[in-house]
């Protein structure tokens, strides 16, 4: 079906389960480390650009979760130079399909952007599924 750039922060359960939903609807993924990638301003504008600022962070990374960072409070420039310097505070995750780009698992957005297979239940896949698989927001702290 479709080829799709991955950035996923490397061992996230929650990322696991949306590269299943991805690959059981019958697409490719070239998954990339969201921590290793090298981000320059552009290449990260090019992603969170169309979003408000407060839907660029991802909202269990460990300074956002304990009130470190708080991203209603930052303009643009500021929370561009936060997510440069710690890349995990970046909203996961990032696609790209022929210079398209996705940011976050809302399925609603994900079927639209490259379709994905129906739920067991016959039903489309509904609601933001970016939240920690885990039982515990801990297991997103960094490895």
């Amino acid at each position: 079906m479709t080829h799709i750039v991955f950035f996923e922060k490397p061992g996230c359960g929650g990322n696991a389960k949306q590269k299943a939903m991805l690959t059981a609807a019958g697409h490719t993924l070239d998954v990339r480390s969201l921590l290793a990638e090298p981000w320059t301003r552009e290449s990260l504008l090019a992603f969170l650009d169309p979003l408000p600022v407060e839907a660029w962070f991802n909202r269990a990374a460990p300074k956002v979760r304990d009130g470190l960072v708080k991203p209603e409070t930052l303009d643009r420039e500021q929370a561009l130079a936060l997510m440069l310097a710690e890349p995990l505070l970046i909203r996961r995750p990032l696609m790209e399909v022929d210079g398209q780009r996705l940011v976050g698992f809302d399925a609603e957005a994900v079927d639209a952007f490259v379709g994905l297979a129906p739920r067991a239940d016959g039903a489309a896949p509904k609601g933001n599924l970016e939240g920690c698989a885990a039982s515990s927001v801990k297991s997103c702290d960094p490895v």
